[in-house]
């Protein structure tokens, strides 16, 4: 097995893939267990952003707290304030007006 192989190879995992691959060579096990590594990565590459790209497109009450605020007011006859943490459905945020 190469040093600069070895050097990316989680001892863990290569661990385990001569464990399942008892016929495996050590040089076959590294880069089995690189290219699972690789894909491994990959993947929690793409959920932090799939995260990231979530956060930034969750819906805030910037600039609509005034507008439902306005539409409690006339329907219910009251002044609530919108809280920043409450839901930004409008239907589960006026089924929640009693708190706001």
């Amino acid at each position: 097995m190469a040093a600069d192989t070895a050097a990316t190879v989680d001892d863990a995992l290569l661990a385990e893939v001569l464990d399942q691959l008892p016929n495996a060579s050590a040089s076959e096990a590294a880069a089995i267990a690189v290219a699972i590594g690789a894909h491994l990565t990959d993947r929690e590459r793409a959920a932090a952003a799939a995260a990231v790209a979530a956060a930034a497109d969750e819906a805030t009450w910037d600039g609509k707290e005034w507008s439902f605020s306005g539409r409690v007011d006339e329907t219910q006859k009251r002044h609530v304030r919108v809280h920043k943490d409450a839901p930004t459905d409008p239907w589960s945020a006026a089924g929640r007006t009693d708190w706001m």
